[in-house]
């Protein structure tokens, strides 16, 4: 018998045989999820079954010739270690030889293979929770599903220096928690509701069919894609409140739009149906005319992803055209000063009545911690008083220019400091900034359509200032703003508007 054993175990553990079965146990380094169901054997302790079982396979052939162990000895040993690992039935198994053992052993490991199969897919089935500078996010194993909770809350101070019709102040400026995400593959949201104010109101309510980048549905309530600032989110603005220019463009609105991206983010389009609001102001809840509105626009990165100087640079239009039929402020728009004061409204007897155009050329360029931001739009609006009708066309402008300090990048979407306040010794990071604007009224529109006792017919305004980014969630703003008023041939000018905003701001 023991002649017999020697041949069966040369011809079957071999030392190539023991080394090839040692090399290819599981490798055993990560432990397996929190959040997972704990299966049977953690993962070191597969490997120390796994080598175990070889050990005693192949210690058995090494040692045969010296201990002459038996083929019941070995079975024994194997046994012990199936009841271990749970796939034995308590039942001795009979004049069991080698090929027996060996094929034992085998389903003991393919065991192994399959509890480990299963952690795997526990983990990957499990939901997702990640708290970190951006909120807070819940997503499901697959990441199909996914909710995010953002939130922007801006407060500010405001200091009047002379002559203001305006008082001193401090002022909830922004209040915004959202949530956003996506519904499986080809659904996505954002719902962001405004409590600062004396009511609550609903500034993003709209949900994306994701059919492809370069084609996606938008539908809701969003901002028109017309105004270069006007698409920039105010947390990532580099001055208190926004230009000049902005008081031209339309703001959110509520319709259907077609947008994509082609070519690696070189190319971006969007074109879209709306309800039509007024320059500067979001819509009304509902069509207050029966009329449409179309706007659209093209932006270019010829050279983005480059290594080039001018990878940063952007250009594009903007534009929109449609209808206004009515009277009051859902019709016609006031315009506002730098520092919130209106400085142009229309007399209270004029109507739009007939075609609205708006176009705007825009443009970025970003290099290092560079940024420079330029934009034109035109706004022309047919309006009739009594008898008469007249196409009024006001124009703006403006330019600002940023630098971060500290060595970070500026972008469009804000600055994140390298090196956060607090930690390491950090001082997060600092940005000086300078803007210049104008706005010019229609001569036309006076003064038979605008008092101008009342309305300013031009207004030049220049801003400078300094944010700091304590972390990528605070942030600290300071600006020093001055516009000076042009008034028509004979009337009274407004005084000059000069102010210190600053703001403390919280965003996640």
């Amino acid at each position: 018998m023991r002649d017999g054993y020697k041949r069966r175990a040369g011809s079957h553990f071999s030392p190539d045989v023991c080394a090839r079965s040692i090399s290819s146990l599981p490798n055993a380094r990560q432990e397996p999820s929190m959040t997972a169901p704990r299966p049977l054997f953690t993962l070191p302790t597969r490997k120390l079954l796994s080598l175990s079982l070889a050990l005693a396979v192949c210690g058995a052939w090494s040692s045969a010739q010296a201990q002459q162990l038996t083929v019941e000895q070995l079975q024994q040993r194997l046994e012990r270690l199936e009841r271990l690992a749970g796939v034995s039935d308590d039942t001795p198994a009979e004049g069991a030889g080698l090929a027996d053992l060996d094929q034992r052993l085998r389903i003991i490991e393919r065991r192994l293979e399959l509890q480990e199969e299963e952690r795997v897919a526990a983990a990957t089935a499990a939901p997702k929770i990640t708290v970190d500078q951006k909120g807070a996010s819940f997503k499901s194993g697959d990441g199909n599903y996914e909710l995010k909770l953002r939130g922007l809350l801006q407060g500010d101070a405001r200091v009047f220096v002379g002559d203001s019709r305006q008082n001193d102040t401090f002022l909830l400026r922004t209040a915004r928690p959202t949530l956003e995400g996506s519904l499986g593959k080809l659904v996505a949201y954002r719902f962001t509701p405004e409590f600062a104010g004396d009511s609550a109101t609903i500034v993003d309510a709209y949900a994306d069919l994701r059919f492809d980048p370069a084609y996606t549905l938008r539908v809701g309530k969003f901002t028109s894609p017309v105004g270069l600032e006007r698409l920039q989110s105010s947390a990532a603005l580099v001055d208190v409140e926004r230009a000049l220019v902005s008081e031209l463009a339309p703001n959110r609105d509520l319709g259907v739009q077609l947008q994509g991206e082609l070519g690696k983010g070189r190319f971006s389009y969007a074109v879209g149906v709306f309800n039509g609001t007024v320059d500067g102001r979001d819509a009304v809840t509902s069509n207050p005319d029966d009329d449409f509105e179309y706007a659209g626009r093209v932006f270019f990165e010829p050279l983005k992803g480059t290594d080039s100087t001018w990878s940063g640079l952007g250009f594009g239009l903007g534009a929109s055209a449609g209808q206004k039929h009515g009277s009051g402020n859902n019709f016609l728009p006031r315009y506002r000063s730098p520092g919130q004061a209106t400085f142009f409204n229309y007399r209270s007897a004029v109507i739009a009545d007939g075609d609205t155009l708006r176009w705007s050329p825009q443009g970025w360029f970003y290099r290092n911690g560079f940024g420079l931001q330029a934009e034109y739009i035109v706004s022309r609006q047919e309006v009739a008083r009594d008898a008469r009708r007249m196409a009024l066309e006001h124009r703006a402008w403006q330019a600002t220019a940023s630098y971060v300090l500290s060595g970070e990048d500026a972008s469009y979407r804000g600055v994140t400091p390298s090196r956060p306040f607090g930690v390491n010794g950090g001082l997060g990071a600092f940005e000086l900034t300078a803007r210049y604007g104008e706005l010019e009224i229609d001569e036309a529109a006076f003064p038979f359509y605008a008092d101008p006792a009342t309305s300013a017919s031009h207004i030049r305004a220049w801003t400078v200032g300094a944010n700091w980014y304590l972390t990528p969630n605070l942030k600290l703003a300071t600006n020093y703003l001055q516009s000076r008023f042009d008034a028509t041939a004979g009337a009274a000018r407004l005084p000059d508007e000069k102010a210190v905003f600053s703001r403390l701001q919280v965003s996640f």
